[in-house]
């Protein structure tokens, strides 16, 4: 589960980007999170990610407290939460299985566990016969479900998506999305922080609507012309 209540977060700048949010995502939801450039979600993200602390109020991800977590926790919050990036951030010089590899081998995870869990996930996202390919050998939309897989190769109780489909052609974000509502239907947690206003109002989930730091819509439905519409 994360909860916000109360989030405020003032940069040492000035700049005010939340202002007092309080939202709650269950576990095993699927909840988009659109707005403006500037309105405040790259900065919630960071929040999550623990990249960032709040000026002011409470967060919980997963039984965690970020508030006020201890920083030998702080790895222990981050490995319930996978997080894929807009840019990929593969390491070019690994093979496919070789960049799953090195996340798991980072959280202490033994030999058996590895080769157990790596084909699992590559079949997952369909990759299974790109385990020896480079990233570079890779198309766009291949390269981002390798960062799906490596999000998803430590079992973690919270996908995060940044923007995912930022680099890629609508029939490849539409793929890509359909994925990550299969893996939200294997009972993983997913948050989507997307512009992508035909995507959002393809698959009818909850959308969370951040406008200059505050949350002015939450409903289930879709995200049409600048604004929501469904049910409260």
């Amino acid at each position: 589960m994360i909860r916000l209540k109360d989030v405020q977060m003032e940069y040492e700048n000035g700049t005010r980007a939340i202002r007092g949010i309080s939202l709650t995502i269950e576990d095993g939801e699927f909840v988009f999170l659109v707005g403006p450039s500037g309105s405040g979600k790259s900065t919630i993200i960071k929040l999550l990610t623990g990249e960032v602390e709040p000026s002011g109020g409470r967060i919980m991800i997963n039984g965690y407290s970020v508030s006020n977590i201890s920083e030998r926790q702080i790895p222990l919050m981050r490995r319930t939460l996978g997080i894929i990036f807009q840019d990929f951030r593969l390491i070019e010089k690994k093979t496919v299985y070789e960049n799953l590899e090195f996340v798991m081998r980072a959280v202490g995870a033994s030999n058996k566990e590895i080769r157990n869990r790596i084909p699992y996930v590559l079949q997952l996202v369909g990759l299974e016969k790109k385990v020896d390919s480079y990233p570079t050998e890779l198309s766009g939309g291949e390269q981002q479900r390798v960062a799906i897989a490596r999000a998803l190769v430590n079992n973690p109780d919270t996908i995060i998506a940044d923007e995912p489909t930022g680099n890629l052609d609508p029939e490849r974000s539409l793929e890509l999305m359909s994925l990550l509502v299969k893996i939200n239907q294997l009972g993983t947690t997913v948050v989507v922080v997307t512009h992508e206003k035909a995507l959002v109002d393809r698959f009818g989930k909850r959308v969370i609507t951040i406008e200059s730091g505050h949350v002015i819509n939450d409903s289930i439905g879709g995200y049409v012309g600048g604004h929501i519409h469904g049910k409260a």
